[in-house]
């Protein structure tokens, strides 16, 4: 095995002659990109030697099956492809006592460009792919600094406000002095250049999200200027109802273009040229001498694949830094949120509405997707997470999509994340329209007794202003205690999942002793703490909430909230959190809530 080492430490029972199962500690130092790979096949092959044909096949309900650490020395271990933990790998341990960094990146040393760009000097880093995988990364990091990818604003104060918005022909209108001709000309590239290898996109603030959607056209007329948009986005925009942009108002929705030639000429700013490389504009003091990136490959690092009738059991992850991913189908597909950064797959209005027992009427309807993140958790079984580090990362940072029972994050940071800083449980099958209440059948699929505790959180959606620190949705049990929040764009935890008050997955979570401040940076209709759908025996109580600090650019600057009990909240105790005044939001609840004692400053 390359770069490892294994230690076996065998015990013998006392009392007989027959040995009991040993337990081992294979150590790891950084190596090739196979490294953790290998040690993962070395404690497979260690828990089928050191235990009976009928152990290594019920290992999931054998307390004997042999348990393996893994500990890796301090490093940069770079991955071409995800570590996946299957159910095999149970009673595994992955541990970094002096601290270890895993990462989805290749680091590249910058040269010059030859030439300025826009008035500016240039550095280059060429590529296509890495060990023949394609590259086409939607982040980049300078120097361990996230690079901007090149806008045509640098103040988000400062950004441009739509003029109309046409439905019928798709066509999202802006001011005519909004952009020169110039601008048009590079966005709409007809010259044949390198250019033709990068696609702008716009930006688009909505309400409680923002779109991403690739320009197809832009054009003039008259003193306005027209732009379409590349489908499948082009149609879900159009077609979806909530949230819309705001025209013809007291506050018209903001938007922004980015990559794209034209608006490079900021310092820190990249543009990928799809296909060649990267361009960017150095900082100050940042030279070909003193200046590499981390061109991210991967979109997460770790995986836990279980099935529910054989989960992945008892893992252990320790003191681990995990960095340097990306999440590129906005690249592919655009990206039209309904809330926090669960993405639209279909969505149209209704007409007439439908009427729901017990629920207010509904007007549209919606399927949804899921951003990936850095390590994602399926069927795992009391899998935890402990003085971890999750950072410089594409999609969100931890996500424990579904089956899990028991397990969590304890001592924790989550930062500099574009998408969500945790995400846990459903949030609507893709097959199940999302405003119908979740109750599956086989309760397996259901994450459940979850742990979130003692965490930092900050800088969380730093690309998709619509994501929150902690999203959980369909969950139960499940326990989000003394955690840190601050400096985040929209809601710092948000529970539930449906717009539905009809009887659910969802009971007995508890949100507690968290302080959360400084949110709803880039969005309004948010709270410190946000709730939807029934959930009995839910307790939100001891919570400190402070300095929500909306932009003036939003929608509505005034519409936000300590707490938020959105529609079909039911069944909720919401009592003794400290927040400076009464502004709470109670918006079409259901039966059940209770509000006692929450402004205590």
């Amino acid at each position: 095995m390359r770069n490892i080492i294994i230690t076996l430490s065998l015990f013998l029972l006392a009392s007989t002659t027959k040995a009991a199962i040993p337990d081992t500690t294979i150590y790891v130092s950084p190596g090739n990109d196979e490294t953790l790979e290998d040690a993962l096949i070395a404690s497979r092959e260690f828990k089928r030697l050191h235990t009976t044909a009928d152990g290594y096949q019920f290992y999931t309900n054998n307390k004997d099956y042999p348990h393996v650490t893994i500990s890796l020395s301090p490093g940069r271990y770079e991955l071409m492809e995800p570590l996946t933990l299957r159910p095999e790998d149970s009673y595994l341990d992955i541990i970094a006592p002096n601290g270890a960094q895993i990462v989805g990146s290749r680091q590249v040393r910058l040269q010059s460009a030859g030439m300025p760009i826009n008035g500016r000097n240039a550095l280059f880093a060429p590529f296509s792919s890495f060990n023949g995988i394609a590259v086409n990364p939607r982040q980049l990091w300078v120097n361990g600094s996230k690079a901007i990818n090149s806008r045509n604003v640098e103040d988000f104060n400062k950004m441009n406000r739509i003029l109309n918005y046409d439905k019928k022909n798709r066509i999202l209108w802006l001011r005519g002095s909004d952009l020169s001709n110039e601008q048009i000309a590079d966005i709409n590239d007809n010259d044949g250049s390198m250019r033709s290898h990068i696609l702008p996109e716009l930006v688009l603030h909505q309400m409680w999200e923002v779109s991403v959607l690739r320009i197809d056209s832009i054009f003039r007329s008259g003193d306005s200027i027209g732009v379409t948009f590349q489908n499948p986005e082009a149609r879900i925009q159009f077609s979806h109802p909530w949230p819309g942009p705001m025209y013809n108002s007291k506050h018209d929705s903001p938007y922004y273009i980015q990559n794209s030639w034209q608006f490079l000429d900021s310092p820190g700013e990249w543009l990928n040229i799809n296909g060649m490389g990267i361009v960017y504009i150095p900082r100050k003091g940042e030279t070909t001498d003193n200046t590499y990136t981390d061109i991210p490959v991967q979109e997460n690092l770790i995986r836990v694949e279980g099935t529910p009738e054989r989960p992945v059991t008892n893992i252990n992850i320790k003191g681990i830094t995990f960095s340097y991913t990306t999440w590129t189908r906005p690249s592919r597909e655009g990206h039209v949120p309904l809330q926090a950064g669960m993405y639209l797959t279909e969505a149209y209005k209704l007409r007439p509405q439908i009427d729901r027992t017990d629920n207010h009427k509904l007007d549209n309807q919606g399927w949804l997707g899921r951003a990936r993140a850095a390590v994602e958790v399926s069927y795992g079984r009391n899998v935890n997470f402990s003085n971890c580090e999750f950072t410089h990362l594409g999609g969100s940072g931890l996500d424990f999509i579904e089956g899990c029972k028991g397990g969590g994050i304890d001592n924790c940071k989550f930062s500099d994340i574009a998408m969500n800083g945790v995400v846990a449980g459903s949030f609507s099958p893709a097959g199940l329209e999302t405003h119908l209440p979740y109750q599956p059948a086989d309760k397996r699929v259901v994450c459940d007794s979850l742990t979130v505790n003692g965490s930092t959180f900050t800088d969380i959606g730093n690309e998709d202003w619509g994501c929150c620190a902690v999203t959980a949705g369909y969950v139960a049990d499940t326990r989000i205690t003394n955690n840190t929040i601050h400096d985040i764009p929209y809601t710092g935890i948000s529970l539930g999942w449906g717009w539905n008050r009809t009887a659910n997955c969802m009971h007995d979570n508890y949100v507690a002793h968290n302080r959360i401040s400084h949110f709803a940076q880039h969005m309004t209709d948010c709270a410190g703490i946000y709730t939807l759908g029934n959930q009995p025996g839910t307790i939100i109580e001891d919570n400190t909430v402070s300095d929500a600090e909306p932009p003036a650019y939003v929608h509505d600057p005034d519409h936000w909230f300590w707490l938020y009990t959105d529609e079909g909240s039911s069944n909720i105790t919401i009592r003794n959190n400290h927040c400076p005044s009464d502004r709470f939001l109670k918006n079409a609840n259901g039966p059940g809530n209770v509000w006692e004692n929450n402004v205590q400053k």
